[in-house]
């Protein structure tokens, strides 16, 4: 078990992959760990160097008193790669992580090669939908999160592949049930918060935008949006709800590593 020393805490972070390859960080969405990544991991690791991490409040990474700002999550990575010395990389985030991923492109180009953003928006939700769940996060703490886990399938997953997939749609929620409540609050008012509408055009650095079809939490919309703002993005989309690594699995990876790869 790999751990980085912030100034709060430590970081937990999984690297895999050939040592001498580029580096491809993978970064969770709200709610889960690094190995919601897990099923992408034979395919990425043949070409590089995989950078896993628990975002902070997340997994077994640090829980530091909230609300926390998109910006903090940003600086998160980029103290990772400083402190692993990886000058630049590859950045694939998914829901939250591709807030930071954005986040990233916006204030930090030069330390990113390619860029992949997945289920997510420029803003996601409203104010009063998060503000209601931080408080009965808060409120209840871990019975809360039991609550979200059971809800998050229909979220996450269109019924036909939890249906046909239980084990594997209950592997990836169960991570909600066990995440801290005051690092999923805090997170959440980080995601409440952030709006980057406004300066997709600074992202400058070769973008792919991946949404799923079927994805009620962040919908195709907000992904053609970040599309048609970053110049030169392109675009897939997927039958998914709102994990479209997991539910599209293979398909995903390939289309991933056809724009890594691309010359």
């Amino acid at each position: 078990m790999a751990f980085v020393r912030l100034a709060e805490g430590e970081l937990h972070y999984q690297l895999d992959g050939p040592v001498d390859a580029p580096v491809l960080v993978l970064s969770n969405s709200l709610g889960t760990d690094l190995h919601m990544w897990d099923i992408q991991m034979q395919a990425f690791t043949r070409h590089f160097r995989v950078l896993r991490f628990d975002t902070r409040g997340h997994g077994k990474s640090l829980v530091t008193e909230g609300p926390y700002s998109i910006e903090q999550l940003g600086q998160d990575v980029i103290a990772l790669l400083d402190a692993l010395e990886i000058p630049r990389a590859h950045f694939c985030g998914l829901s939250m992580g591709g807030l930071i991923g954005q986040w990233l492109g916006i204030h930090a180009g030069e330390r990113l090669r390619r860029l992949v953003v997945c289920n997510t928006a420029a803003k996601i939700g409203t104010p009063e939908v998060w503000n209601t769940r931080i408080e009965t996060v808060l409120r209840d703490g871990a019975a809360a999160m039991v609550a979200l886990r059971d809800a998050s399938i229909a979220r996450w997953f269109t019924p036909d592949f939890a249906e046909a997939h239980p084990d594997q749609a209950r592997l990836i929620t169960d991570m909600l049930a066990a995440t801290s409540p005051e690092g999923y609050a805090a997170n959440c008012a980080a995601v409440r918060d952030a709006d980057l509408r406004g300066q997709l055009g600074s992202i400058s650095v070769p973008t792919l935008v991946i949404a799923g079809s079927e994805d009620a939490v962040t919908p195709p919309a907000g992904s053609h949006f970040i599309q048609t703002h970053v110049r030169g993005a392109e675009y897939a989309e997927f039958y998914a709800a709102h994990l479209s690594n997991v539910q599209a699995g293979a398909a995903f990876s390939d289309r991933v590593l056809e724009f890594l790869l691309a010359r």
